[in-house]
């Protein structure tokens, strides 16, 4: 497994991680945001352990603050890393996956590429554009009949150390919008559409799912009832910390080199669990479902009914029923 971040402290630790599950790392320094860079990492992946035959595009960063309090520079490090980052990546990719018509491209996405909030416009921009660029891409390939697929897994609020980092301009400390899953959850997910790539995109959490469908038919009344939660939803009760640092234009490794790990600080509130991302990976067993439900449901109704027509009394000869 190739790993390619900028915080040389977190690549150790994932590649620790990596080692004791049983696996090979090659963790290698890189900022996402600079093709060149991008380019030779994925040629000494290659070099080292062979043909890429997955490639997860995750990297990403965000200002947590209004709109007009997010400086021109750092609304572009924000679209340079998680819109261009993906880009990059699945351009390199591309180019080494085509010519053997063999792998597959994971796109991380989220329910704020359907669904924006305020706070993080140029993070929601960049998750918006991504989807946008990912079905661009996906026609080529069908056009060309490539034997390369791309697809992307939307995510739910995740409880990674993003929150412990990101830059901030709110008053208190910033948090995922309840409810929070754990990493976990998410990485079953990406795995899973890694190994299914041919479906277009995959649901991770109940509220994935809800936000999608809800800006499809209800978007004016999203608007309202954002504007009147989405501040207070997404901070905590704890005013923030005037010595906290960003990751925006360096990594944030923590005092002495210390890795932050993939869970944040909300594990008493993430569930580990997701119920919806079983019915998003089996839609047909789910529709299976659904249809032998509704028909038993059909078929105990008119049952009763044919119950209540033989016991009524017959109907007198000449009179009217």
């Amino acid at each position: 497994m190739g790993l390619i971040a900028r915080g040389k402290s977190g690549l150790d630790g994932a590649a620790h991680e990596v080692q004791q599950a049983g696996g090979q790392a090659l963790p290698i320094e890189a900022d996402m945001a600079d093709f060149d860079q991008v380019n030779a990492a994925a040629n000494r992946l290659e070099e080292a352990l062979g043909p890429i035959d997955v490639w997860i595009n995750v990297a990403f960063a965000s200002v947590f603050a209004p709109f007009t309090q997010i400086e021109p520079d750092e609304f572009r490090r924000v679209t340079e890393v998680s819109y261009l980052g993906f880009v990059y990546g699945t351009r390199v990719a591309l180019d080494r996956m085509k010519p053997r018509d063999h792998g597959t491209i994971v796109q991380v996405g989220s329910a704020l590429s359907y669904r924006s909030i305020p706070l993080q416009s140029a993070y929601c921009g960049a998750k918006h554009a991504i989807n946008g660029f990912t079905e661009s891409v996906r026609t080529e390939l069908l056009h060309e009949r490539s034997g390369v697929h791309i697809t992307v897994v939307q995510m739910p609020a995740v409880n990674t150390p993003q929150f412990s980092w990101v830059l901030s301009r709110l008053p208190n400390s910033p948090q995922p919008v309840p409810p929070i899953y754990q990493p976990e959850v998410a990485a079953r997910g990406v795995v899973y559409a890694a190994d299914h790539p041919t479906r277009k995109q995959y649901w991770v959490g109940g509220t994935t799912a809800a936000t999608i469908t809800a800006q499809k038919f209800v978007a004016p009344l999203l608007d309202r009832y954002l504007a009147r939660t989405g501040y207070k939803s997404q901070q905590t009760k704890k005013p923030v910390d005037p010595d906290r640092h960003s990751n925006l234009w360096q990594p944030v490794d923590g005092p002495s080199g210390h890795d932050f790990g993939t869970h944040g600080v909300f594990d008493n509130e993430a569930h580990s669990k997701s119920g919806q991302m079983w019915g998003s990976q089996h839609v047909r067993s789910t529709s299976a479902i659904a249809i032998t439900v509704g028909s038993f449901a059909i078929a105990t109704r008119l049952l009763r009914r044919k119950s209540v027509t033989g016991l009524a009394a017959p109907t007198p000869r000449g009179a009217k029923r």
